[in-house]
């Protein structure tokens, strides 16, 4: 059965999940959490529990590029830190997903990425107040740990109920200190871990089967001129440029759940 068939998918909606794919891809080599736009646009084509099958794997070959291109500058011991949280999350939000309807969904993880965003702004100026911020090797105390937990379950949480996770760990990495290449670096490798983790929970669920991969394979073709336009972009975004992004994506994300 032709999959754009199956869900009633017109020439424009088509178009409309291509750019879509185009983000995603540009979201993973430059501003990451762009694609909470790309989440919300595959809602708006697709029923709401079908489009975070469809979404995940797009992801994931996005997640692909990211590595390839910012391998180099992953920073391990973070990651670490985070992955026994965000494996939580993901049961969590497994668990959640079975018993939640879409509107609490949106509800729950717009008001999370809201709260992280005014948390992470509010850390900035303190920092900023005091002279300065946080690298990544100053999180390895008890608060460091705690933070990574709590990120890490939230992380793990909302990337399982709607492929939002992306909002919540650029959030962590901003306020535990990264650069812009250590940033992209070690959220390429995050997310493409947890992702491909997500497929069989997802496939349990029934989010993923042949006809949703049908149309990610149509799909896939798009993410990577948006990521080569990134790996472009990003080399002309300064530091303080590229957090306003990062941050300013979060809360469109955010609201635009919360409106839905």
């Amino acid at each position: 059965m032709n999959t754009m068939t199956l869900w009633h998918i017109s020439g424009w909606g088509f178009a409309a999940l291509a750019f879509a794919a185009l983000l995603v891809g540009f979201s993973k080599t430059a501003v990451s959490g762009a694609n909470t736009v790309s989440l919300a646009v595959f809602a708006a084509v697709l029923p709401a529990r079908a489009s975070t099958g469809v979404l995940l794997p797009v992801l994931i070959a996005g997640d692909v590029l990211a590595v390839l291109t910012y391998r180099r500058h992953a920073h391990w011991p973070t990651l670490w830190r985070l992955f026994p949280a965000v494996a939580a999350g993901v049961v969590i939000g497994t668990l959640f997903l079975m018993w939640a309807d879409d509107g609490v969904v949106r509800t729950s993880i717009g008001a999370i990425l809201l709260l992280m965003a005014g948390v992470t702004l509010w850390r900035r100026r303190r920092a900023e107040a005091a002279g300065g911020a946080d690298e990544p090797d100053a999180v390895t105390g008890r608060a460091g740990r705690v933070k990574a937990r709590s990120y890490g379950v939230l992380g793990g949480f909302t990337t399982m109920v709607a492929n939002a996770g992306g909002p919540v760990m650029s959030m962590y990495l901003l306020s535990a200190g990264f650069r812009k290449l250590g940033f992209l670096g070690t959220s390429a490798f995050f997310f493409l871990i947890v992702n491909v983790s997500k497929v069989p929970f997802s496939a349990g669920l029934g989010l993923i089967d042949g006809h949703s991969l049908l149309l990610d394979a149509a799909l896939a073709v798009f993410v990577v001129p948006g990521a080569l336009f990134g790996k472009w972009a990003v080399n002309r975004i300064n530091q303080r440029l590229f957090e306003q992004l990062v941050i300013a994506a979060t809360i469109v994300g955010g609201v635009q759940l919360l409106l839905r």
